[in-house]
């Protein structure tokens, strides 16, 4: 690592306030100077989206003890934008950003409607490295004590090593068990999904509105992905990129597709 201690920039998409980024500060807290910029409410399910023709708010905010810290009204992407383009504006860059951790999971198809991993994301978009961190345990009262250690590893492995260029790691941690974490393994993303449902209900001035629910479904039997390692009660690391091109269609569309002749 460099001479001076890193700068890690810390967001998430729970808020603020949450229990999930509080152990995140603490956690960065022994291997850089953090700054934490986050939004001012939960944002959870806002994928990758940004404040468009909307005003954009930033206050500061000293909840955390020893760490300057923002409270932004917008997105995840939003602070990681605001964090870089203002904050630090004609300043030294963050050499890690780092999102989370979670209050539930992202594993899977999971990333894509994720927050945490947008913020991430943007960092990767960026050209910084960066981690988000999630605990598959959606209870209010969730223990988020075991990742710490394996949080303070992995983060200490990408200062050290770095990343491949445009990829971010979307990490998982199952939840806290009788048994010890069995380990880390570097995983591919799960063949699972969401099966929505939407419940019809009315108000009570007979308005209608839908409530969607629905179950997640694992249709993938390999024990490389992020949910066997979660089941199997190991933390699970998948590295994501921001490409979503289909690379191999690419081919198959030139040679199928009579418009292109």
């Amino acid at each position: 690592m460099k001479d001076k201690r890193p700068l890690i920039l810390v967001s998430n998409d729970d808020g603020i306030t949450s229990k999930g980024i509080f152990t995140l500060v603490e956690a960065m807290k022994t291997l850089g100077e953090v700054l934490v910029v986050a939004p001012d409410s939960p944002q959870s399910g806002m994928g990758h989206a940004i404040t468009v023709g909307e005003t954009l708010r930033l206050e500061e905010n000293h909840i955390f003890d020893g760490v300057k810290a923002y409270q932004c009204s917008g997105t995840p992407a939003d602070c990681v934008k605001i964090a870089r383009h203002f904050v630090l504006k004609d300043k030294r860059q963050p050499d890690i950003v780092v999102s989370g951790i979670n209050h539930g999971s992202n594993t899977s198809i999971s990333v894509l409607y994720s927050g945490t991993m947008s913020a991430a994301i943007e960092g990767a978009i960026e050209g910084t490295p960066a981690i988000g961190f999630s605990l598959c345990d959606y209870a209010h009262d969730a223990d988020f004590s075991h990742t710490i250690e394996p949080v303070i590893a992995i983060t200490k492995q990408v200062l050290e090593k770095g990343l491949p260029k445009g990829v971010a790691l979307n990490v998982n941690f199952p939840p806290k068990r009788n048994e010890p974490l069995k380990g880390i393994r570097i995983c591919r993303q799960a063949n699972a999904k969401w099966v929505e449902e939407f419940d019809e209900r009315y108000d009570p001035n007979g308005r209608r509105y839908f409530w969607m629910a629905g179950n997640f479904v694992n249709f993938d039997k390999g024990e490389d992905n992020d949910e066997w390692a979660i089941a199997n009660n190991y933390v699970s690391v998948v590295p994501c990129q921001f490409d979503l091109t289909a690379h191999s269609a690419i081919p198959i569309l030139n040679e199928d597709w009579d418009i292109l002749r």
